[in-house]
């Protein structure tokens, strides 16, 4: 059987993805740093789809934790979903540079010596998947956590240049837009006057980017508004940003 390894694997995008997958046939391997929700999203993958569901209690930010998932990377996964990430509660001079320094690793250190790790046996073998979350708002970043997004969408095309990726591997970059999960929740961010338009179910964007990644696209982007955006970028790249930053003003940190 095909193996994934999913990193932040137990709620949101991360666990619709391994919920997906899982339906393909794919053993699993979640990683994540809440044990008891990880063993959970593993019993239920288990039950549902008979697959194997094996968890990694892991804290991507910490040196001896991420050389272990790099470990279980380079030992040969089919599909690698780098999905764990976070966003911060302020602006970047009211948050602790050792909290920034906290998310370039997960988002950028991570991401890369992950993608490092698989891509030498997927490239043996002549198959295998990566897919990178990034987020639509690495199209105009106006925060660090935009900033870091960015650099996951520049590394993943990167990889598609230069021979690194041998024919029948496929690296991408996945930017989706505002998806129901813990992420807004835990930033205290409003986003109740967000236009229900704008919204797509975590199942959605899994459905989405595996889609896009069969077809060995370089970038999805799930919803049809977020691919409009995109597209009127390569018009003229100011237009995400005046959009986006309309948008992303109105939804003001809770007090």
């Amino acid at each position: 059987m095909p193996r994934a390894l999913v990193t932040g694997g137990s709620r949101g995008i991360g666990a619709a993805f391994a919920d997906r997958l899982a339906a393909k046939g794919c053993d699993l391997l979640l990683v994540g740093r809440d044990e008891q929700r990880l063993s959970a999203t593993a019993t239920a993958i288990r039950r549902t789809h008979g697959v194997d569901a094996d968890v990694l209690v892991a804290d991507l930010a910490r040196e001896r934790d991420l050389a272990l998932v790099e470990e279980h990377a380079a030992a040969g996964v089919d599909i690698l979903i780098n999905n764990a990430g976070f966003a911060h509660p302020a602006p970047f001079l009211r948050v602790p540079v050792e909290d920034e320094t906290r998310m370039l690793r997960v988002h950028c250190e991570a991401v890369l010596r992950l993608t490092h790790a698989a891509l030498p046996a997927m490239n043996a073998r002549g198959r295998g998947g990566i897919i990178n979350v990034a987020s639509i708002w690495a199209l105009c970043p106006r925060s660090t956590y935009g900033a870091s997004k960015a650099w996951i969408t520049a590394f993943s095309e990167s990889l598609r240049h230069g021979n690194t990726v041998r024919p029948g591997v496929r690296v991408m970059a996945l930017c989706p837009g505002y998806v129901r999960t813990e992420l807004h929740q835990r930033t205290g961010r409003d986003v109740s006057r967000v236009p229900g338009f704008l919204w797509t179910p975590a199942a959605d964007v899994a459905d989405i980017a595996l889609r896009d990644l069969a077809r060995n696209q370089r970038l999805s982007i799930p919803g049809t508004p977020y691919r409009i955006l995109a597209a009127l970028g390569g018009i003229s790249p100011r237009i995400p940003s005046l959009i986006l930053g309309r948008l992303g003003s109105r939804h003001r940190r809770h007090t």
